[in-house]
């Protein structure tokens, strides 16, 4: 593995489709290098099983994926962005393809599957339940033969450097040096952030554990907008048993026809929603909620059931889910499976136009790490895997236009620490506490009550935080910053939308809150505002 540089034309932090796609599209006009702070096969991308949404079919048109997007995002999606969205994506898969990507066909054909909130089959799998390391394989391979491009893996990136006010490089912390790592600074033209999502900011979570919100914090601490941390996504049924990860049950499995049965084997969504289990996902993730707490223990669950349905179509459709829960002794075409919800997306994150430009100069963010409105208050299944692949390539383009004259000699970062380091058993003690915190009191139903609470305790952790030196301590501080800008934001957010449900507030309230939130350092008050502007100047 390469040394990393100290400087380069353009930085990337994550290896996720979106990264992948932004370094693609720059290594076209200088020096690219990858940054990721474990394998670059370790992203939330490779754990993408339900597919990648595109108007392409026969029987579909990107008018119809527009509508279904904008409905899903409970009034909030920003049009225009949800138009680039469905509009680019037939180009942008076309090109995945070309570049080696192996989608699951019937003979030569395309095959296309239907989601919950989706009107037509649009869905694109690949290996039955595995799209997501797929895509993530095809694009590193093609990264590969660019010679403009490097990678740096257990490069974990602890903070932005800044040059009167402008994004000039990153310091990071190299884990190859040792358990504590060694500090470097990086210098470059612009920096991507395409970190990924905040899922380990809760107890219980789909994401995998690189899932800190390092982009969103690092970003808020240099000073760019944050719009939209409120709405985080519940999936509605990751997999629940002792000793068991909460593994991603995909959505599709209830778009073949699985169904939900509460602990009284009931089948219980048609009297939640029109759409029974094929409704929006908040609407599942809640109903399932409210059908544990009525049998009030807290090994309650709810179980998916696909008995109904052809054992041998399940083992080739979803052999990875398969799998893994008969590494669990369930066999999902003979037992149910029992699910729970679990933190799964970030519809918010840093604030951006539409080609990726954040209110910081210098600095480009994309996938699930930005937030460009297109998900609104609630992201469409199989959307994200499109937007990093879109968004990527947009703000690939974009940062080519970066001119840097900017001298490097007084870039602010502090790169010392105190000597001694905090032991993992506080540090655990420290992450537990918080994610315990987040999922009661800011978890799939919020109470103003609750959310206070939590920003107090919140608040009361800052003195027992570690310093920002390994790469575990400056998590923990990632994962405190980006939950209270969670709490501080639906604290704000005075109604029900979307994914941001309060039991106080239970119904939308257009005139205040059909707007998105804005959370600034230095700036206690969070702001509501229209839809992002479709240019932020630099």
């Amino acid at each position: 593995m390469k040394s990393v540089p100290q400087e380069t034309d353009f930085i990337v932090v994550g290896a996720g489709v979106a990264g992948l796609r932004a370094a693609i599209e720059l290594a076209q006009s200088g020096r690219v290098l990858v940054l990721t702070k474990q394998e670059i096969t370790e992203s939330a991308t490779q754990y993408a099983q339900g597919g990648i949404a595109v108007a392409l079919s026969d029987e579909d048109e990107i008018s119809l994926h527009l509508q279904d997007t904008l409905s899903a995002g409970g009034g909030l999606v920003n049009p225009e962005a949800a138009r680039v969205l469905v509009e680019e994506g037939p180009e942008r898969i076309n090109e995945l393809i070309a570049w080696g990507t192996q989608f699951d066909r019937e003979a030569t054909k395309l095959t296309f599957t239907r989601e919950g909130a989706h009107s037509r089959s649009r869905v694109l799998h690949a290996h039955g339940d595995s799209t997501g390391r797929e895509i993530g394989r095809a694009l590193h391979a093609k990264a590969a033969t660019l010679k403009n491009i490097s990678f740096c893996e257990f490069a974990f990136t602890a903070d932005l450097l800044l040059e009167r006010g402008r994004v000039c490089g990153v310091a990071l912390v190299d884990e190859r040096k040792g358990k504590q790592g060694e500090r470097h600074n990086v210098f470059a033209s612009a920096v991507l952030l395409a970190s990924g999502g905040i899922g380990q900011v809760y107890r219980e979570t789909t994401n995998p554990g690189v899932a800190t919100g390092d982009g969103v914090a690092m970003a808020y601490r240099a000073g760019a907008e944050i719009s939209d941390m409120e709405f985080v996504q519940f999936h509605p049924t990751a997999l629940y048993l002792k000793n068991a990860p909460r593994f991603l049950i995909s959505e599709a499995l209830r778009g073949e026809g699985a169904y939900l049965r509460n602990m009284e084997l009931n089948r219980f969504m048609p009297k939640y929603h029109e759409m029974a289990e094929l409704a929006p996902r908040d609407v599942v993730a809640r109903a399932i909620a409210h059908e544990m707490e009525v049998v009030k223990s807290p090994e309650a669950v709810v179980y998916l059931d696909l008995t109904h349905l052809k054992a041998e179509r399940l083992r080739t459709r979803f052999p990875r889910i398969y799998q893994t829960c008969l590494q669990y002794n369930v066999d999902i075409g003979i037992d149910m499976i029992p699910v729970r919800p679990a933190a799964h997306y970030a519809m918010g994150g840093v604030r951006t136009d539409l080609n990726g430009k954040t209110t910081l100069p210098g600095l480009y963010a994309a996938g699930e790490a930005a937030c460009t409105g297109v998900h609104g208050a609630n992201r469409l299944a199989s959307n994200s895997l499109l937007e990093g692949v879109v968004f990527g390539a947009r703000a690939g383009i974009s940062m080519q236009q970066v001119q840097n004259a900017t001298a490097r000699s007084s870039a602010q970062r502090d790169t010392e620490g105190r000597s001694e380091h905090p032991n993992d058993e506080y540090i655990d003690d420290l992450l537990r506490s918080i994610r315990n915190l987040m999922w009661r009191d800011a978890g799939v139903v919020r109470m103003g009550s609750h959310l206070r609470h939590a920003i107090q305790e919140l608040e009361s952790m800052k003195d027992r935080l570690p310093q920002p030196w390994c790469r575990r301590s400056c998590e923990v501080i990632n994962i405190h910053q980006v939950a209270l800008l969670i709490t501080r934001s639906a604290l704000a957010r005075e109604e029900s939308r979307g994914a941001h449900y309060r039991e106080d507030f239970p119904e939308h309230n257009d005139p205040k809150f059909k707007k998105h939130s804005v959370v600034e350092k230095g700036k206690e008050r969070v702001r509501f505002e229209e839809d992002a502007p479709v240019a932020i100047p630099a």
